[in-house]
């Protein structure tokens, strides 16, 4: 992974809210891709208790211009 902002050191990355906001959303749609395209399952918490998603019904929503902006 490239540094976003040159110069900036990373306990001021991990501060930077927006910034792990972004990279958590781009990991959890990375995976949730993979999980699809593998065929495997994904368990999910949905009104107090666990729900299996089969892969095909796995919904990834397209990544945003603001995402890939980094």
């Amino acid at each position: 992974m490239t540094d976003a902002m040159p110069g900036r050191s990373s306990v001021e990355h991990f501060r930077d809210v927006r910034l792990t906001e972004k990279a958590l959303t781009r990991a959890v749609r990375a995976a949730l891709l993979r999980h699809k395209q593998a065929g495997n399952a994904i368990a999910i918490w949905q009104e107090g208790r666990v729900v299996w998603v089969a892969a095909e019904d796995i919904r990834v929503e397209p990544e945003r211009q603001s995402e890939r902006e980094r």
